[in-house]
C-alpha cells in the first residue's frame, strides 16, 4: 500500500500529540504502576526489600510512611518502600509543595535503618541523592547531578539557552526529602518522568521526557533507585557512617554541580552567605569561601547558583 508522504510530514509527532491532549486524557494514556511486577523484582527473597506497598494515591508518601512507622514500627522492617501512582500533596524541603500530574512522576519513600552513629546521619540526604543520581544515569541514560543539599538536576534541554537565576543552565528534575524516625530514616524521592513542557510548574523544572529520555519508565527507575540505595547504604554502614572512609564523600562531591560555583545561600534565621562553594565538610556541610577568604560552613539553606559561576 502506497503511503502519502505529505500526510506523514504534516502529522504531529509524539510530543505534539501529547501536548494536544487535555490533562485528563494524558493521565488516562499513562500506564499505571504494576504492583505484581514490582513485587517480583523488589521483594525478598528475589529482591532486596522486606516490604513494598504500591498505592494508587497518596497525599505525601513521606508523611504517610512516617506516620505508619510511628504507629507500628514492627510492621515496617527495613528496607521498605511506599510508592504512589499519584501523589496529591507532595512535600519538598522547608514545607514547600511538590505537585505532579497523575502517573507522570516517580513518587516513592524508602524506609532505611542505616545502622550508623546518629552524629553521622547528616550525610543521609546527600547519600540518597547520590543513589538517585546513579539511578537516573543508569536507568534513563541522562547526565544527572546534585544541587546541594537535595535537588536532582539535568542540563537544560536542547534549544533551551536560558540562564536562569539560581539555576544557570541546570534544570530540576527531582528532589530528595529525608526525615528521621527514631533510629530509622524515611527518604522521599520524587522524579519528573513523563511530563511534557506545559505540565512543568516553574521555568527551572524539567522531566526525563523533556530532557531527551522519553522511554524512561517509573518502574525501571524505582528498581534502579532501590538497588543504588542498597549499595550506597551497605558501604556507609560498613564504614560505621564515615562517608569519607567509605569513599562516598568523594563520590558525592564528584556528582555535586554546586561545587566550584559562585552561590548565594539563604540560611535559616535570615542569614545570607555568598561566595564560592568550595568543598564538602566532614559532616556533609557546604563549605563556602566568602569575601575575605574565610571558609564558611553551611549546614542547611536554599542554595542559588549565581549566573557568573553557572
Amino acid at each position: 500500500m502506497m503511503r502519502d508522504v505529505r500526510d506523514e510530514q504534516d502529522s504531529p509527532g509524539p510530543d505534539e500529540r501529547s501536548e494536544a491532549l487535555t490533562g485528563e486524557e494524558r493521565a488516562g494514556a499513562r500506564s499505571p504502576l504494576r504492583a505484581d511486577v514490582l513485587r517480583d523484582r523488589l521483594l525478598a527473597p528475589a529482591g532486596p526489600l522486606a516490604r513494598l506497598e504500591v498505592v494508587p494515591r497518596a497525599g505525601s508518601t513521606n508523611a504517610e510512611l512516617v506516620a505508619a512507622v510511628r504507629r507500628d514500627p514492627a510492621a515496617w522492617p527495613a528496607p521498605a518502600v511506599l510508592v504512589a501512582d499519584h501523589q496529591e500533596a507532595g512535600r519538598g524541603r522547608a514545607g514547600r509543595t511538590w505537585t505532579t500530574p497523575p502517573r507522570a512522576a516517580l513518587t516513592a519513600s524508602v524506609l532505611l535503618r542505616p545502622g550508623v552513629p546518629a552524629v553521622r546521619r547528616g550525610w543521609a540526604p546527600l547519600l540518597v541523592g547520590l543513589a538517585a543520581v546513579r539511578a537516573l544515569r543508569g536507568a534513563a541514560g541522562v547526565p544527572a547531578a546534585l544541587k546541594w543539599p537535595n535537588d536532582l538536576l539535568l542540563p537544560a534541554a536542547a534549544g533551551d539557552a536560558r540562564d536562569l537565576d539560581g539555576w544557570g543552565r541546570w534544570r530540576k528534575v527531582g528532589g530528595v526529602l529525608t526525615e528521621a524516625v527514631d533510629d530509622a530514616v524515611v527518604a522521599g524521592v520524587g522524579v519528573n518522568v513523563d511530563q511534557v513542557a506545559d505540565e512543568l510548574p516553574v521555568p527551572w523544572a524539567t522531566s526525563l521526557a523533556v530532557a531527551g529520555a522519553p522511554h524512561a519508565d517509573r518502574e525501571g527507575l524505582l528498581v534502579a533507585l532501590v538497588t543504588a540505595l542498597g549499595e550506597v547504604g551497605e558501604r556507609w554502614r560498613d564504614a560505621d557512617g564515615d562517608a569519607a572512609a567509605a569513599g562516598l564523600a568523594a563520590e558525592v562531591a564528584d556528582t555535586c554541580a554546586t561545587l566550584g560555583q559562585d552561590v548565594r545561600v539563604d540560611a535559616p534565621g535570615g542569614m545570607v552567605v555568598e561566595g564560592r562553594a568550595e568543598s564538602l565538610g566532614d559532616d556533609g556541610s557546604l563549605l563556602v569561601r566568602v569575601t575575605g577568604g574565610e571558609l564558611h560552613p553551611v549546614l542547611a539553606g536554599d542554595v542559588g547558583h549565581l549566573r557568573t559561576g553557572s
